[in-house]
C-alpha cells in the first residue's frame, strides 16, 4: 500500500470548495480495468458508524471461503460536516488509520458507498482506493447520481446510467424482499469485474460479505 504520510491536504479541506477541486484533481488518476478474481485471494470490507461526535471505523479481511483473517478498527473525532457527496472527507480518514494496522494487504477492498456513481465520479471507494492504490468497488443500500430501473428478479442487475446515458454502475437484486444495492467500481476494476466480484462474494444475505462483516462487527464495537 501507498504510504500514509503526506496525504493529509487531500483529507481535511477548509471549505466544500477545496474539496470539489480535491475530486476534481482526483478523477484525472481514476483507472478503471478488468481485475481477475480468480487471482484475488485476500478481500476487505469497510465500514464507518458513528458514537457521538466519534467515527468508528472498522476494516475485515476475509478469504474466498468466507473466513475472517483480519479486524482492525480505529476511532476518531469527526472534522468534516455530512454533505452528500462529500462523504469521503468525512470518514476517509479513520479508514486510513485502519489499514494502517493492517498486517495483510488485500487484494481488493469493498465499500459500504459509491465509486463513480457519484456526480463528479468520485464516491468514498475511488477517493480512498486512489489513496491506498488499492483495487477497490463501492456497494450501496441507495443510489446517490444516475438511474436504472428495478431489477425483477433476484440476480439480475440492470445499468445504473448519468444522465448523458453512460453507464456508471449496476442496480443488483440480491435478496428476495429487499431493495436492489448499487455496485460501481472504484479505482482499478472495471463495470464487469465489480458485478462479478460482488456476486461472487454474496453469502445468502443482501451485502457481499466483506461489508456485511464489517457493519456487524462496527455494530458489535459500537455496543
Amino acid at each position: 500500500m501507498k504510504s500514509m504520510f503526506g496525504i493529509s491536504d487531500y483529507l481535511y479541506p477548509k471549505t466544500l470548495e477545496e474539496a470539489e477541486q480535491i475530486q476534481k484533481e482526483f478523477l484525472k488518476k481514476i483507472i478503471l480495468h478488468p481485475l481477475d478474481f480468480s487471482k484475488v485471494s485476500l478481500i476487505a470490507g469497510v465500514d464507518v458508524s458513528y458514537v457521538g461526535d466519534q467515527a468508528l471505523g472498522v476494516v475485515v479481511v476475509i478469504n474466498k471461503n468466507f473466513e475472517l483473517i483480519e479486524l482492525t478498527h480505529e476511532r476518531i473525532e469527526v472534522t468534516f460536516p455530512y454533505v452528500p457527496g462529500f462523504l469521503a472527507f468525512r470518514e476517509a480518514p479513520v479508514i486510513l488509520k485502519c489499514f494502517e494496522k493492517l498486517k495483510n494487504v488485500p487484494d481488493v477492498v469493498l465499500f459500504d458507498g459509491q465509486g463513480i456513481a457519484h456526480p463528479r465520479r468520485l464516491g468514498i471507494a475511488s477517493h480512498v482506493g486512489i489513496l491506498l492504490d488499492i483495487p477497490t468497488i463501492g456497494v450501496a443500500k441507495s443510489i446517490l447520481y444516475g438511474k436504472c430501473e428495478r431489477p425483477s428478479d433476484v440476480g439480475q442487475a440492470t445499468e445504473l446510467k448519468d444522465k448523458n446515458g453512460e453507464v456508471i454502475g449496476f442496480c443488483y437484486l440480491s435478496k428476495k424482499n429487499t431493495k436492489p444495492i448499487v455496485i460501481s467500481p472504484g479505482y482499478k476494476v472495471n463495470l464487469e469485474s465489480s458485478l462479478h466480484i460482488v456476486k461472487s462474494l454474496l453469502n445468502g444475505f443482501k451485502l457481499p460479505e466483506p461489508v456485511r462483516l464489517a457493519h456487524h462487527y462496527s455494530q458489535k464495537l459500537k455496543s
